[in-house]
């Protein structure tokens, strides 16, 4: 918008240059990229010749006075008529960008997502206030922008010592703020650092997104080449509680070691039923365990025994309180760092073989078909006769060992195959993905890479807890009890429609709006191929995260109405919540929409920890291959298509990386939109996506978690 010829503000210039300026400084503030700046820096970006600085100035006051664009610390921005502000919390992603969770849901019932360059410096964990664009909705959900920060999340942060500056300081890495966003760290006199170190830094200037952050060292963790402080050093980095008040220590022990008969008094005697536990060769806190029995005429009694958490563990007790802040256990390469103090979490709630524990058991009647009778929910203890691993259990399926519990084993594949059929019937896909894990030694060096397929043996303990979590929550909600449901909401259109152009370009027909069981016959398909894991990846990554909710609106990967949390509560708090629920035992004041978003909040930050520390294992153990064998090549498989380079996936360690244009051999690649590959000028070779092609490591940094690749003929 310009003002008539008649304004005084541009008596002394050209009609036309005021209205063309006019023009160009209104559509960059326009740009949905444009993050807020001062007058220099704005002239700066247009490439403003000097001698027309004042005309600009004069359109920037006039824009001003009109109220066409308003000023916030000295920073222009358009002014948005239809937006709101709200305040509450900021999570960042890895990749810069953040969702601010509302402090009061009913003000948002979304979170705001909040582009990279418009996060203000504000870093995860910071209480914020955000302007919301009313107009603006991208699939990720409505769009805002950070105008102040209220609280910082943290007064200290980690870093690693990256290089020393110019003038001699030290600079470090620090992953909250980013790489674009060193800290400078000052160091008392005579308090060695060392390129590498890893640090503790209280804050002493947040700066901004112009200016540096400066922080003074607070303490030494140790230096990146040790590798048996990964785990402390994450632990340290995203502030995870690691050491159990001596009170809450006291309580545990207080229970002493074995379950007494005042205990036992008043619970249904499973002791003389047949149960036995199945688990991860390396796990300690056992959450359930599992019973079956098929009568005469063909129905199956499944009990799910879950550990009595609430037994032990009291509204507002010491213990209470710390697993209230913790909300689950952090599971590292080799350590597990618990949400309840092992006393109990590897002792006397853990179900273990041979010696009675509590539980809260749900025994479910299925007919032939597997379809659920009726169920029970009641206390009781058992005497679980035999500790299986996945990797034994399968062994007896399989035939390949004798066991005494051998008929229940393949009763429970009967059962486990019936409900999966039923879950397939409602739309629920199974994708059967193999994990993998990093083996470490005892110093903590990755030696390894081990892969645990997802077998007979591990999909019979998830059905069997899937139904249990389900039978629980419709049971709460009939009985019109408050629940912590855990809720999945549908991918966003975008996101999806990513996922269906990767399913075309590796070669499957599916419509442009395809149903559950479109996607059902795709993922069948892709069983036959070898595109099955990339495709399944692909899916779960279109899919938005799921997170615990007062409300309910249904599990979409589950495809299912009624789901929540209720078979670990060893190592969640929301399962804990859930067993007083069931039995009357929570507080009458007791918060849920706080434990709900406390839950939910803490599950991400456990999993960006566990990321790291997995991730920077990974690369440890492409740093021992380096070593070895600089010329190393590997076969990877392409995985996303970019302008300015391509994404691949290294299926032997699980690690995705990427390959710059540049780094493509000798030729000109050049991105093609349509057919989203990239195509070599001189060669004509064509990139695309699903190909198998072979890098090489150029180069490695374990400070940054970066790695830079070749491509190899």
């Amino acid at each position: 918008m310009t003002k008539s010829k008649t304004s005084p503000s541009k008596e002394n210039f050209n009609q036309k240059q005021y209205d063309n300026f006019s023009k160009v400084i209104l559509q960059f503030l326009s740009g949905r990229n444009y993050a807020p700046m001062g007058q220099t820096a704005l002239f700066k970006a247009l490439n403003i010749p000097p001698q027309f600085h004042d005309l600009c100035k004069k359109i920037m006051s006039d824009l001003l006075r009109e109220g066409i664009v308003v000023v916030n610390k000295k920073q222009f921005s358009m002014k948005v008529e239809k937006q709101e502000t709200i305040t509450g919390t900021l999570r960042v992603h890895t990749r810069g960008f953040g969702f601010m969770v509302p402090d009061h849901p009913a003000e948002s019932p979304q979170d705001v997502f909040i582009p990279k360059h418009l996060t203000d410096g504000a870093v995860d964990g910071d209480r914020v206030e955000v302007v919301v664009d009313l107009e603006s909705q991208s699939e990720k959900g409505p769009e805002g922008r950070v105008v102040s920060i209220l609280k910082r999340g943290r007064t200290h942060l980690a870093g690693t010592i990256h290089h020393f500056g110019k003038k001699g300081e030290m600079v470090a890495y620090v992953p909250l703020l980013g790489s674009t966003k060193p800290a400078i760290v000052q160091v008392p006199d005579k308090t060695p650092l060392n390129v590498g170190d890893r640090i503790i830094m209280k804050v002493v200037e947040w700066g901004s997104m112009q200016k540096e952050t400066v922080c003074e060292l607070s303490h030494i963790i140790g230096n990146i080449e040790d590798p048996s402080i990964d785990n402390q050093a994450a632990i340290e980095e995203f502030d995870l509680h690691n050491i159990f008040p001596k009170k809450a220590i006291d309580e545990a022990l207080a229970y002493g070691d074995e379950v007494s008969k005042a205990d036992m008094k008043g619970r249904e005697d499973f002791t003389k039923v047949e149960t036995f536990t199945i688990d991860p060769d390396t796990a300690k806190d056992f959450d359930d365990a599992l019973s079956l029995q098929k009568d005469e005429n063909g129905n199956y009694l499944l009990i799910v025994h879950i550990a009595d958490v609430a037994h032990y563990v009291k509204p507002g007790s010491y213990l209470d309180q710390e697993a209230a802040v913790r909300c689950n256990s952090t599971y590292f390469p080799g350590f597990c760092l618990p949400m309840l103090p092992e006393e109990l979490s590897n002792n006397l709630c853990s179900l273990k073989a041979k010696v009675i524990r509590l539980t809260v058991s749900v025994a479910m009647m299925f007919d032939k078909e597997g379809t659920l009778i009726n169920h029970r929910i009641l206390r009781g203890f058992i005497k679980s006769a035999k500790r299986f691993t996945y990797e034994e259990a399968f062994e007896v399926i399989e035939g390949k060992k004798k066991s005494p519990y051998g008929e229940t084993l393949h009763r429970m594949v009967e059962l486990c195959r019936l409900l999966k059929k039923k879950r397939y019937q409602r739309g629920s896909i199974d994708f059967a993905l193999s994990d993998t894990f990093v083996e470490i030694n005892a110093k903590g060096e990755p030696i390894g890479i081990k892969t645990v397929e997802y077998d007979i043996s591990h999909q019979l303990v998830e059905e069997f807890m899937l139904k249990a979590n389900e039978v629980v929550a419709k049971h709460l909600t009939d009985a019109k009890k408050p629940v912590l449901y855990r809720i999945h909401e549908e991918p966003a259109e975008e996101n999806f429609q990513d996922f269906l152009a990767l399913a075309r370009f590796l070669g499957f027909t599916i419509p442009e709006k395809p149903t559950t069981q479109d996607l059902q016959k795709l993922f069948e398909l892709a069983k036959k191929t070898p595109f099955a894991h990339q495709l399944s990846v692909g899916f779960i990554r279109s899919m938005k995260l799921a997170c615990y909710s007062p409300e309910n609106i249904g599990h979409f990967g589950l495809s299912l109405e009624y789901y929540c949390h209720f078979t670990s509560p060893i190592r969640r708090y929301t399962d804990l919540i859930t067993e007083r629920v069931l039995f009357n035992e929570e507080p009458k004041d007791l918060n849920f929409e706080k434990i709900a978003l406390d839950c939910s909040d803490q599950e991400r930050v456990s999993f960006k920890a566990e990321s790291s520390v997995k991730l920077l294992k990974k690369l440890r153990l492409l740093q021992k291959y380096f070593n070895e064998d600089p010329l190393r090549i590997y076969p990877v498989v392409v995985t996303k298509i970019k302008p300015f380079g391509l994404f691949f996936e290294m299926p032997q360690i699980a690690l995705e990386g990427f390959l710059h244009i540049s780094e493509l051999g000798n030729d000109y690649f050049y991105h093609n939109p349509e057919r989203n590959n990239l195509t070599g000028r001189s060669s004509g070779r064509i990139l695309s996506l699903g190909d198998t092609i072979n890098v090489a490591l150029m180069s490695l940094d374990c400070i940054l978690l970066e790695t830079k690749w070749m491509i190899k003929k």
